[in-house]
């Protein structure tokens, strides 16, 4: 394309044609359904609309961009509800259509910034009120509840339903470290830039972004993990995992599991079945905190006990499967070590399983093998920095003058 006509179009992100499709197909359904809600409500015959323009714009957000700021629940109810409000309103009192609508669409920018609630396709609700023709003049104040609040409502439904069933939590919310109760930061946010930093840059920047300030500050950590990735080479975790595991099956006993534990003076036991495909995990923490201790050891207290039962719908047997964690996040002999930096800063996690493609069990990753793999990559780093150059001749000494 020739650089002139690169420079009109906007910056983008790339997508997947899956998240295209779902895209439009979530469009799709949200006006459809909310089309026909209204339509039945009101009947074959009825003079209101059951539909206005600005719920499709309220569609591209709400099912292409549903992470953006500008397509959350509060924003879309809170931002129509104050347009449809402060469009009747100069539509009563000005009576020039011009005037009227400029100072509508003014009033609303202002009130929905700040209310927090800012929803573009919420200026043509304003506008439509104004400019909107007798049928929606004679509504009045009635027009806020319908057909805009109707209108909202059912698109938010439909936005609720179809985004999480296709794999897209809404409203968006951004997964937050692990809280250890005490004052320190997340370890992410002790190396690059702080959250201070990124909150004085924003005000230096002094507009308003169509992305999340925690989305923000999660992309650029991610950047800065894709550079270290970059520049640490080719270590994966093949190159420091251990690979003699010690594992448990799921019906072990609790006593086993501890034994394990002491004898082999680790803090983990993955759990897997006959074909070492991982089933689960076990921990110190989890033998301390799910099960009861007595003389003999730990085993299934009455509480749990009855939680499982009514979990399960049958007696638990007092084994390892009654507390192993369930939801294990595990990494391939190929992930580069910067994945594995990542996802224990992230989670709070002190080891993670690997499995090969079959997910079958190969090793298993601490935060020791993980230190020392830096330290070595660290170490490497300043010896290229202090090697001589080529010829094995130190650069001479200038003469003095």
């Amino acid at each position: 394309m020739h650089p002139i006509w690169r420079r009109f179009l906007p910056e983008q992100a790339p997508l997947s044609p899956r998240e295209r499709v779902r895209s439009a197909l979530g469009a799709l359904i949200g006006i459809v359904a909310t089309g026909l809600v209204c339509t039945a409500a009101l009947g074959p015959d009825a003079a209101l609309p059951a539909l206005i323009a600005p719920m499709g714009a309220s569609a591209v957000l709400l099912f292409a961009v549903p992470a953006s700021p500008l397509a959350q629940p509060w924003s879309i109810l809170g931002g129509n509800t104050v347009a449809a409000l402060i469009g009747v309103t100069a539509a009563a009192v000005v009576s020039d259509p011009a005037w009227a609508a400029g100072l509508a669409i003014a009033l609303t920018i202002a009130t929905m910034m700040s209310l927090r609630c800012v929803h573009p396709p919420s200026g043509a609700v304003a506008l439509t009120a104004v400019l909107g023709g007798p049928a929606i003049r004679d509504l009045g104040y009635g027009f806020v509840l319908w057909p805009v609040g109707a209108n909202s409502l059912l698109m938010l439904a439909a936005a609720l339903l179809f985004n999480n069933l296709t794999g897209r939590p809404y409203p968006h919310a951004r997964v937050a470290a692990p809280d250890r109760g005490t004052a320190d930061p997340a370890p992410t946010t002790r190396i690059g830039f702080s959250s201070s930093d990124l909150d004085e840059a924003l005000k230096t920047f002094d507009q308003l972004l169509d992305v999340g300030r925690g989305d923000l500050e999660a992309i650029l950590r991610q950047a800065q993990i894709n550079s270290y990735r970059r520049r640490s080479g080719q270590v994966a975790c093949a190159d420091i995992m251990s690979r003699d595991v010690i594992a448990v099956a799921p019906g072990d006993s609790l006593a086993e599991a501890l034994s394990l534990l002491r004898r082999h003076r680790i803090k983990v036991l993955p759990v897997t079945d006959e074909s070492a495909r991982v089933l689960g995990i076990v921990t110190q923490t989890d033998l301390l905190d799910k099960a009861a201790w007595d003389r003999s050891g730990p085993r299934l207290g009455l509480g749990r006990r009855l939680r499982l039962m009514l979990q399960r719908g049958q007696a638990p047997h007092g084994c390892v499967a009654d507390i192993m964690t369930t939801s294990v996040k595990t990494l391939f002999p190929e992930s580069p070590i910067a994945d594995v930096v990542a996802r224990m800063a992230e989670s709070g996690l002190h080891h993670l399983p690997v499995v090969g493609a079959d997910g079958r069990l190969v090793g298993i990753v601490s935060q020791t093998d993980l230190v020392s793999a830096l330290l070595a990559d660290a170490a490497g780093n300043r010896s290229e920095e202090r090697s001589p150059p080529a010829g094995g001749l130190e650069p001479a000494m200038p003469s003095p003058a």
